[in-house]
């Protein structure tokens, strides 16, 4: 495995340990807000807040990883009825799509992040937050969503495994 690989592969990996890790912050953020509410006090504004980031967060950065994995949703009816030669022509024509809509949104993300950073924009709900460390996520994510994508065009393996229904 080459250097730019493994590096790839550790940057998706540790992306979706860090979405993993947001996701037991929401747990408990949730949690902390109901339990304070049921006490009768006020939940801090910063916990509300934090989770609403987390959600941004957890759906941006473990996205690459469910890409990889085929964890993502796709339908499986279509290419199940194909022949093995049309349903990888198809799967591969998916899979392009897949890349052309990512990077458009990558783009868009880049444009975005660099607004932000121009303008100096924060957010300012429960306390200044940098409006730039929520738009990153965009274009690193759909990037390397981009990438991963392209593995099933021109990698051996395939999106779609041509067996329609539930498979685990």
């Amino acid at each position: 495995m080459s250097l730019p690989s493994k590096a790839l592969s550790f940057l998706v990996n540790f992306s979706a340990v860090t979405a993993g890790a947001t996701l037991v912050w929401l747990m408990v953020s949730v949690i902390t807000s109901v339990l304070m509410r049921n006490a009768g006090l006020q939940p801090f504004a910063w916990l509300f807040t934090s989770a609403e980031y987390g959600l941004l967060y957890m759906t941006m950065l473990g996205s690459p990883w469910l890409v990889r994995e085929k964890g993502h949703v796709h339908i499986e009816l279509v290419t199940a009825a194909l022949p093995d030669k049309a349903r990888r022509i198809v799967s591969r024509i998916v899979a392009i799509a897949c890349v052309s809509v990512c990077v458009i949104l990558a783009w868009k993300g880049v444009e975005l992040f660099l607004k932000n950073i121009d303008r100096g924009d924060y957010d300012t709900r429960a306390y200044y937050y940098p409006r730039w460390m929520l738009t990153i996520a965009f274009p690193v994510s759909f990037g390397l969503m981009a990438i991963e994508f392209s593995r099933f065009i021109f990698g051996s393996d395939l999106m779609h495994s041509g067996e329609a229904g539930i498979h685990e």
